[in-house]
């Protein structure tokens, strides 16, 4: 075994023992935490919060009452007859569509929500790129008690204008965010500038598994519910794993929520969909672990799309919750020693891939979504037979505006 091939699965194997992050909160060389001195307070709580809490007996019957009695989980896993004798496969969909709120987002927001309320903090703010996480951010806190203002892009706010009215139905203030690319990345930006406004009194609720430590760990800790049911499911209901595991990737959380539960099972082929765009050039995709390299965004080390000179660059995708220049540091870490494989889907395969799993089995997915039945099509055709497990991350209602202007 060449050095290489061994150091890699070396990192592999602290994954599966559960040592990473380390107490730097590092997966590898990925990770860390580079946030302004003004908010070393703030995470140093959360730090301590999480330690506290997480694992807490009571915490964690609350936490489950809520996803059981509130969010409506265990959410179903759904055989796909009809795309599979299409693909010649044996396809079963993960629903995280049918959760409340109608996507994988509330499985983490009610968890940080409920972590809020333990912190004593007296509001919440949250960034949004499809608005799904906007929508479970506003719907956790109106059960917890806490007010939200949720931050997100203009371009968003337009391609997403029925979550955002959802958010505002739901008690949050919704604040536009005209800066930077108008879109997550501004959104995230900006709620971190509030943050650092008043870091004592106001929680971060960070929707995806970026930042710095300890949210990839925390999102990652919360989402992984979706993962621990699959992996259980699939076994009571098709006799054993799936080959491959397809998740859509943009930030990153609902990927690695369904991912992180099978790492040990190394005969499960992990694959992650990026947003292809419309071309490979910096501004044209999303495609961080496909294009791009290691930089420093949003506090945290990992994968980024940044030019020679290190500028973020604007990215473009056709669904919103992808459209974002970077990704959580585990992926990175999984992406770097192979343990998983990122693709990148285009716009077109999206839309055809939706369209199809409408038309065959009478589902309307995201467009997020449906850049994992692209690629889990593409792995059907090259790989006949495979039984594929699909993360269906959420619904396409949200994305009827978008659809209607792309099918005229």
């Amino acid at each position: 075994m060449s050095k290489q091939i061994e150091q890699k699965e070396q990192l592999i194997q602290a994954l599966i023992a559960g040592d990473y992050p380390d107490s730097q909160g590092r997966y590898g060389p990925f990770g860390g935490r580079y946030v302004p001195e003004t908010l070393v307070g703030a995470f140093t709580r959360l730090e301590q919060g999480v330690s506290r809490w997480l694992d807490d007996t009571k915490f964690r019957a609350e936490l489950n009452a809520e996803l059981r009695h509130w969010v409506g989980r265990p959410t179903p896993l759904s055989p796909a007859p009809r795309l599979g004798e299409r693909w010649g496969a044996e396809v079963w969909l993960k629903r995280e569509d049918l959760a409340h709120t109608g996507a994988h987002k509330i499985n983490n927001a009610i968890g940080q929500a409920l972590l809020a309320r333990r912190l004593g903090v007296q509001r919440v703010v949250a960034e949004t790129g499809a608005g799904q996480h906007g929508v479970a951010s506003a719907a956790a806190c109106a059960r917890v008690g806490l007010p939200c203002e949720v931050y997100m892009g203009e371009i968003d706010m337009t391609r997403q204008a029925p979550n955002v009215d959802r958010m505002k139905r739901l008690g949050a203030r919704v604040v536009p965010v005209t800066s930077g690319d108008r879109t997550l990345r501004a959104a995230i930006d900006e709620s971190m500038r509030e943050w650092v406004s008043n870091p004592t009194d106001t929680y971060y609720l960070l929707g995806s598994a970026v930042g710095g430590h300890p949210y990839p760990y925390l999102v990652r800790e919360l989402q992984s519910v979706i993962g621990r049911e699959a992996h259980q499911q699939i076994i009571d209901q098709a006799g054993g794993l799936p080959d491959v595991a397809v998740a859509c990737v943009g930030g990153g959380s609902n990927a690695i929520g369904l991912f992180h539960p099978f790492i040990a099972d190394r005969s499960v082929k992990l694959l992650g969909m990026e947003a292809g765009g419309h071309g490979s050039g910096l501004g044209e995709h999303s495609a961080t672990l496909v294009h791009g390299r290691p930089g420093v965004l949003h506090g945290t080390y990992s994968m980024l799309l940044h030019d020679d000179d290190g500028q973020i660059q604007e990215t473009h995708s056709i669904s919103a919750g992808l459209d974002y220049p970077g990704v959580g540091p585990e992926h990175a870490l999984l992406a770097a020693t192979g343990r998983a494989t990122y693709l990148a889907v285009d716009d077109n395969a999206a839309l055809d891939a939706l369209n199809e799993c409408c038309e065959y089995e009478g589902l309307l997915v995201a467009l997020e979504t449906a850049h994992a039945f692209a690629g889990a099509r593409e792995y059907a055709m090259k790989n006949p037979g495979k039984r594929i497990l699909i993360g269906v991350s959420g619904r396409g209602d949200k994305d009827l505006n978008t659809l209607l202007e792309h099918s005229s």
